[in-house]
């Protein structure tokens, strides 16, 4: 599949994952910004493959199942994203065919990509996956990385101290 996406429009990777939604956030708020659309994409590929050749054939989801799961994972993460104001702004597109093929053939002539990536702590690299390291090597748009947002933390509340210990005295 060869489909382009318009000139202006931010295509987005999603996978489910708290951060392909954060990316999907991220393009939303450049979106309105720019007075552009969003194009929310997920990739699917055969789940046959995962399953032993001697499987029986009641085990393996048909090939409609699966496309109609993927289409149902892209219509709640848009669903979750943008609640019901989602309007045109956002076009799901689900594809078969493995991730960065499908991203990287959808953001031919987009403004830009943007990805999920997992949220990295001070010292640690960027965790960025295959499908993410294959899409910012081959790229023909700029590819934005979005972390996935970080879990919260309870806030510091002050411990409070004895007596004997503030005064130096033990």
């Amino acid at each position: 599949m060869t489909e382009r996406t318009d000139g202006n429009a931010i295509v987005v990777g999603v996978d489910g994952s708290e951060a392909s939604l954060a990316a999907l956030r991220w393009a939303e708020k450049q979106a309105r910004a720019l007075n552009t659309p969003v194009v929310a994409v997920h990739a699917w590929e055969p789940a046959a493959a995962g399953f032993a050749p001697y499987a029986p054939a009641a085990a393996r989801p048909t090939a409609e199942e699966q496309r109609e799961r993927a289409a149902a994972l892209l219509a709640s993460a848009v669903r979750q994203t943008f609640g019901p104001r989602s309007g045109s702004a956002v076009r799901a597109v689900v594809v078969e065919g493995p991730p960065a093929k499908v991203f990287l053939q959808h953001a031919r002539g987009a403004l830009l990509l943007a990805l999920g990536r997992k949220a990295h702590g001070q010292w640690d690299p960027p965790a960025i996956g295959t499908v993410g390291r294959d899409c910012l090597r081959h790229a023909a748009v700029p590819v934005v990385t979005v972390p996935a947002a970080e879990k919260a933390t309870p806030p510091l509340r002050a411990v409070a101290t004895p007596e004997h210990v503030r005064s130096g005295a033990a």
